[in-house]
């Protein structure tokens, strides 16, 4: 799914070459941009790149968001910041950023890693992860709200937040032997309930079991197979409504790129 890693010259320990995908960009002065990488290397990475917004020569339209790159910094440890030398694009995605509602999606699930990332803590499954979504957001793989159902609930499970959708967490049953057709999930905290556990109660989110075992399949597959999974309508809406709560109350806030989604998705008409 990405490019073999590119290592540093040999000799020169304050050089680093990796595989990136931008995340954010900030202006910096009159010419320059701060922008935030994942890295396969190195996790999440803030860099300067000086003269961006001028060089045509050296950045020209590259360092674009969801863009992926093989870039090259220099990170002497008497820099604030480390130096982008060099940037070659390897895959633009330029599908997303042509179509604004692929642009919101790909936003709300770049905020969830900028937010959620420690700086230098190298995390490469969630940089496959992350790869992998826009590529399939890019190309239309699969159906947007069905990524980011998947997207969603593989960044929580590689994060160690794995979402509970097997059994009861008060009295351990399991869902094929609750007698009832739903459940309901306590977003804060983290559990599962069947009815005689309080699973009907106000402010839950209910869940049906079909719901469930969809929930459960993904968790248990590669990305290679998920787009083969269907959901129905009720069960994508069921399915989203769960991941945003958990996201939320993982990030400590709603994140301002999902108010912007749920917003479009008014506006379009979209919205359950």
């Amino acid at each position: 799914m990405s490019k073999d890693i590119i290592t540093a010259p040999a000799g020169n320990a304050d050089t680093l070459s990796t595989p990136a995908i931008v995340l954010r960009r900030v202006a910096y002065g009159d010419n320059d941009w701060i922008v935030s990488l994942l890295t396969l290397t190195q996790g999440k990475l803030a860099v300067m790149a000086k003269s961006a917004k001028k060089s045509v020569k050296r950045f020209g339209g590259i360092l674009e968001l969801f863009s992926v790159l093989d870039v090259v910094c220099d990170t002497g440890p008497r820099r604030r910041l480390p130096l982008l030398r060099e940037a070659v694009l390897t895959l633009p995605y330029a599908h997303i950023r042509a179509d604004i509602t692929k642009t919101a999606y790909a936003s709300y699930w770049g905020e969830i890693l900028n937010t959620w990332m420690m700086e230098g803590k190298p995390e490469s499954e969630l940089y496959h992860l992350f790869q992998w979504a826009l590529t399939s957001l890019d190309t239309g793989a699969a159906p947007i709200d069905v990524l980011s159902v998947v997207f969603q609930l593989k960044f929580l499970s590689a994060s160690g937040l794995a979402v509970p959708t097997e059994r009861c967490g008060g009295c351990g049953l399991g869902i094929d032997a609750v007698s009832y057709p739903r459940l309901g999930f306590d977003a804060r905290r983290g559990r599962l309930l069947c009815r005689h556990c309080g699973g009907d109660a106000p402010g839950l989110l209910p869940l049906s079991k079909g719901t469930l075992k969809l929930l459960f399949w993904v968790g248990t597959q590669s990305l290679s197979h998920i787009h083969r999974v269907r959901f129905t309508a009720a069960s994508e809406t069921e399915s989203t409504r769960l991941l945003e709560a958990l996201i939320s109350i993982h990030m400590g806030r709603k994140l301002n790129s999902l108010q912007f989604l749920h917003n479009l998705k008014h506006t379009t008409g979209d919205n359950p």
